[in-house]
């Protein structure tokens, strides 16, 4: 029994100097010899938010005039219509996925900004509603959108004239104060959100950022990647997407005759671009799917402009040398009549 006792205390006093041994490596040793990455999606498509984007643009806010001008029946006129309805469940949700888009960036924006940006937007867009609201109802009393106010049969009629001055304050808060407070926001929200969509351009090699513990990046003193590199590629299964949101957006800066605005978002979408690639970094699928969309309408709406570009008719609404006129006031004058 002696010798069994002296046989197992040598046995413990071997596995005590083993987990000392043990434990007396050096600290980091085994994260040295195998270094833990950590995997995090940087091409990520936000298919959710752009999806929603598109189906409540198209359903929200280019269906309104059809709404109301064909389920009016259901809906007296001194009361709020379809298609108003629809208008005031497109700020609301619309608010949402700029929200939720922005919160997504790569790059963190200022939450105060967020806000603000959201809130001008909802003053806007509900400006808008009510000026818009009250055109439609003129429509049914025979006002003609491809004119302007002061020249429509309708508005010649009103006595004492001076009435018209109130419908052209009401037409400046639909056309113009409302459409401007609520497209500034919205194309700002998406510059600053443009902004962060950018990464390194090695990390679009395999779609996945990697990052070593402890280990801190350098700034990249690479080259800058080619345009026509593989990382601008936009994947084709998200094409349909794209020429939808770009028809609609189409209709956006044309209807709501804020070609000038989409001119500056585009030239300082560019400019970010050419920066960001200037220091060797590429945009995500969701940068790329916001510069790519806004060229294609560029595209379109100059194809439009040169559609009409001898249209008398419209010349007169529409002077001066920025030209764009909008899709009903076209709808109203070849097709409504």
């Amino acid at each position: 029994f002696e010798k069994m006792e002296v046989d197992a205390s040598k046995e413990a006093r071997r596995g005590g100097d083993a987990r000392r041994r043990y434990v007396a490596r050096p600290s980091g040793a085994l994260e040295n010899d195998r270094p833990i990455e950590k995997k995090s999606k940087v091409d990520t498509f936000h298919l959710d938010i752009w999806l929603l984007f598109t189906v409540e643009n198209w359903l929200l806010d280019f269906g309104r005039p059809f709404y109301a001008m064909y389920v009016s029946d259901l809906f007296p006129l001194s009361h709020p219509s379809i298609g108003d309805y629809c208008h005031m469940a497109y700020n609301v949700i619309t608010a949402f996925c700029l929200m939720e888009l922005m919160n997504r960036s790569l790059q963190k924006i200022p939450g105060i900004l967020q806000k603000q940006l959201v809130i001008f937007f909802v003053m806007g867009a509900s400006i808008h509603l009510v000026g818009d609201s009250v055109q439609h109802r003129l429509i049914h009393s025979g006002y003609h959108l491809h004119m302007s106010v002061r020249e429509n049969p309708v508005m010649k009629k009103l006595d004492p004239p001076s009435l018209v001055e109130s419908f052209e304050l009401l037409d400046y808060y639909d056309e113009y104060l409302g459409h401007y407070m609520w497209y500034a926001p919205l194309f700002l929200a998406y510059i600053f959100y443009f902004h962060g969509c950018f990464a390194p351009a090695s990390h679009f090699n395999n779609g996945t950022a990697t990052e070593s513990r402890g280990d801190k990046s350098e700034p990249s003193t690479t080259m800058p990647p080619p345009i026509s590199s593989p990382g601008m590629a936009f994947p084709l299964k998200l094409t349909p997407l794209l020429l939808f949101s770009a028809l609609y957006e189409w209709y956006l800066v044309t209807e709501g005759q804020i070609f000038q605005l989409f001119l500056l978002m585009v030239f300082a979408m560019l400019a970010v671009f050419l920066l960001r690639l200037k220091q060797g970094m590429l945009p995500d699928s969701n940068g790329k799917f916001l510069l790519y969309r806004s060229l294609l309408v560029l595209c379109i709406v100059c194809l439009w402009v040169m559609y009409l570009w001898n249209d008398e008719t419209l010349r007169l609404k529409y002077p001066g040398w920025l030209y764009v006129p909008e899709p009903w006031s076209y709808a109203s004058l070849y097709i409504m009549s």
